[in-house]
């Protein structure tokens, strides 16, 4: 059973920086693909960035291109998200997902093709 857990989650104002961290406690994640997603409050659920860890390809939305950057470690089994020049509009919780199987840049963002999914960690930016 795969098991997803997200920390670095907190409280910034706008400008500031926070590094999220996605450890899987089962599996290998070098041959999955792996995405940050998060809510916004009273919003759905969006797609903020991913990778596809056998080829290291990676997609991120249109509103944090620039800003944020995912990576890996392999060896720690883990991704991570960077967020820097954070805005009000970032304040959402942030969740990891993974998928075995390939997944296409144009897929990394869509929820529906990921398998497991973390509790989540919750970042909120003050202005």
């Amino acid at each position: 059973q795969v098991q997803l857990v997200e920390s670095g989650g907190g409280s910034v104002q706008a400008g500031g920086s926070l590094r999220l961290s996605c450890a899987a406690s089962a599996g290998r994640i070098g041959s999955w693909g792996m995405g940050w997603f998060r809510q916004p409050p009273g919003k759905e659920r969006e797609g903020v960035a991913g990778i596809f860890l056998p080829w290291d390809s990676t997609a991120y939305a249109d509103s944090v291109k620039g800003r944020f950057t995912i990576s890996k470690d392999s060896a720690k089994n883990a991704i991570y998200l960077r967020m820097d020049d954070l805005k009000p509009e970032d304040t959402a919780m942030y969740s990891c997902a993974a998928a075995a199987g390939i997944l296409t840049s144009s897929s990394l963002l869509r929820e529906s093709k990921f398998k497991w999914w973390g509790q989540g960690t919750q970042v909120t930016v003050s202005s």
